[in-house]
């Protein structure tokens, strides 16, 4: 079975500016080789992320470092211009990403798993969750139009795959090239590998992308599993 993105429009929803890289990236590409309309919301604004040395105006800085890598994919993006660990469940953050799924319009949501290490992963998956029906509910009221229907949402791996059972793979074995230059662009956070606190960016997602392929019997693979909630699940 192969999968084919054409005509789907797909949004990842991430916490952190260099999330989808992690996590995500390869699918986006694959999607955007496929023709469709691909964009990335990323939630919180980074400024949490330093390095030893500290770097002025951080949030600004990893604001230009997104942007860099969404260039290099042709994404759209989406900034919640959150700070990192006040990420929270409450209406008006609700709101804001039920604005951007209006107007952005996605078929498809590429969310983080509820059972990822970071609180602010967590949190953005329960969000894009939320949001995945209050975009359609003409009772929840934003600047722009309701979706005519709820968009499909997939669950993303976790960071180190702990604790997630894949549902199914994505072979990303030709895009691997981009999600290393995506992930290049976000110097800040390199500049933390040689932190004893913090895993080198780079080699995890290199050792994830292997793992998973070897497991789908491809070179690199990105893991996923459906939400199957009433309503949203849907045929392909």
């Amino acid at each position: 079975m192969r999968l084919d993105f054409t005509n789907e429009r797909v949004l990842a929803v991430v916490a952190h500016p260099d999330d989808a890289e992690l996590l995500c990236a390869g699918t986006l590409a694959r999607a955007k080789s496929d023709g469709a309309a691909i964009g990335i919301a990323v939630l919180c604004n980074g400024d949490g992320g330093q390095p030893h040395k500290p770097i002025r105006n951080l949030a600004a800085v990893r604001r230009r470092e997104m942007d860099a890598a969404a260039r290099l994919l042709g994404a759209e993006l989406f900034c919640g211009n959150i700070s990192d660990g006040t990420l929270a469940d409450d209406r008006p953050t609700r709101l804001l990403l039920t604005e951007i799924y209006r107007r952005f319009r996605p078929s498809l949501i590429l969310a983080h798993s509820l059972a990822d290490y970071h609180t602010d992963h967590r949190v953005a998956g329960v969000l894009a969750e939320v949001a995945s029906w209050f975009c359609a509910s003409r009772g929840q009221k934003t600047k722009s139009a309701p979706l005519p229907a709820s968009p499909v949402l997939w669950w993303m791996d976790t960071v180190n795959m702990s604790g997630f059972e894949p549902g199914f793979y994505v072979d990303v074995s030709g895009f691997m090239s981009l999600k290393e230059k995506m992930l290049a662009c976000h110097r800040s956070q390199m500049a933390r590998s040689a932190d004893s606190s913090f895993s080198p960016l780079l080699d995890l997602m290199r050792l994830q992308a292997r793992a998973r392929g070897t497991q789908a019997g491809v070179a690199a693979a990105e893991a996923f599993r459906a939400h199957h909630a009433f309503k949203r699940a849907r045929a392909w």
